[in-house]
């Protein structure tokens, strides 16, 4: 049964994390950004979140240093949403994978199909 609580304890703090974030202030921190990943530690005393703006990999990095610095008042407020024991630190990571997929999407479209079939 624990992977069943850490699944759901993981999707729960994506979810209220995403509503969280657009509250924070701090100008550092990007409207257009999103959370690509959470991982939540065994013990749960650790989620480490993967975050990506669609602005480029330099917002994104200056997002995290935003987030980082908010991060107790996240950590308070997932706390209160959250019926927790203890709640997990949060860490935050840039991630460029929004960023790489839209290249990977110009390049699938720059393919045209052949005229010729079989």
């Amino acid at each position: 049964m624990p992977g069943f609580k850490l699944g759901r304890v993981t999707s729960d703090i994506e979810r209220e994390l995403s509503v969280l974030m657009r509250d924070v202030k701090d100008p550092r921190v990007s409207k257009l950004i999103s959370i690509v990943k959470v991982d939540v530690s065994g013990d749960m005393s650790y989620a480490t979140v993967y975050v990506s703006a669609i602005e480029g990999y330099d917002k994104t990095v200056e997002s995290v240093k935003g987030l980082k610095s908010a991060a107790g008042y996240l950590r308070r407020e997932l706390g209160r949403s959250l019926s927790l024991r203890k709640v997990p630190e949060l860490r935050f990571i840039a991630d460029d994978s929004i960023i790489k997929s839209a290249e990977i999407s110009k390049i699938i479209d720059s393919f045209e199909p052949s005229s010729e079939e079989n």
